[in-house]
């Protein structure tokens, strides 16, 4: 790198703030999953837990949104508006960012149906909210293939951190379900006690996120 200038302004505001997108949602995830049946973190009372994670989900869109806006508008590579939404229409790695879009669609579709949430009921918002649970992965995804920053170093590193705790925190959930229910109950106790992550939280929105690119 031979620092920032004017032209590179954009692409490194892209690349920085898809990482710290990363570190968001994964935070968000993490807290997620670790608020137990009663909307609680341990250590926090019930609004402590809610407001900690609507905070965190919050700014993780802003971020996500200040990575899309300048991906778009740097000139290094061409990334249209369209491309940022279809998934598979960009020209510049067209895999990698299509995945980018796919994660972008589904965190786009949480939103809408969290404000819609009083008129198309709790059943069908926490259907559509078991897509939390596909935006980590498939922005992960995105992140490793299309930013060259995070398959080396120190952020790689971090990369690999952010996924074993992600995946340590969804072992511990399952594994808490289980062993709270009877032995006869414990797969369904399992997959409902995950969904709950987010049906305990009835006013907050799902992460998004995309990565930094090369």
């Amino acid at each position: 790198m031979n620092g920032i200038t004017s032209s590179t302004a954009l692409w490194y505001a892209s690349r920085a703030t898809g990482v710290v997108s990363l570190l968001l949602l994964s935070a968000v995830m993490i807290l997620g999953m670790l608020v137990n049946r009663q909307g609680r973190l341990p250590g926090l009372p019930r609004f402590g837990a809610t407001s900690l994670h609507r905070s965190v989900s919050l700014l993780s869109l802003l971020f996500v949104a200040v990575h899309v806006i300048t991906a778009i508008a740097d000139p290094f590579v061409t990334i249209s508006a369209a491309a940022a939404v279809v998934p598979f229409a960009a020209h510049y790695k067209p895999f990698w960012l299509g995945l980018g879009a796919v994660s972008l669609d589904l965190i786009i579709a949480l939103i809408v149906t969290s404000l819609a949430r009083a008129r198309i009921g709790r059943r069908t918002w926490r259907g559509v909210h078991w897509l939390a649970y596909a935006v980590w992965p498939v922005a992960f995804v995105h992140s490793i293939g299309s930013s060259t920053d995070l398959q080396s170093g120190g952020l790689r590193a971090l990369a690999i951190g952010c996924a074993v705790a992600v995946g340590a925190a969804l072992v511990w959930r399952m594994s808490a379900a289980i062993r709270s229910a009877p032995r006869s109950e414990r797969v369904a106790r399992a997959l409902n006690d995950a969904s709950s992550a987010d049906g305990a939280r009835t006013d907050t929105h799902p992460p998004l996120m995309k990565a930094g690119r090369s």
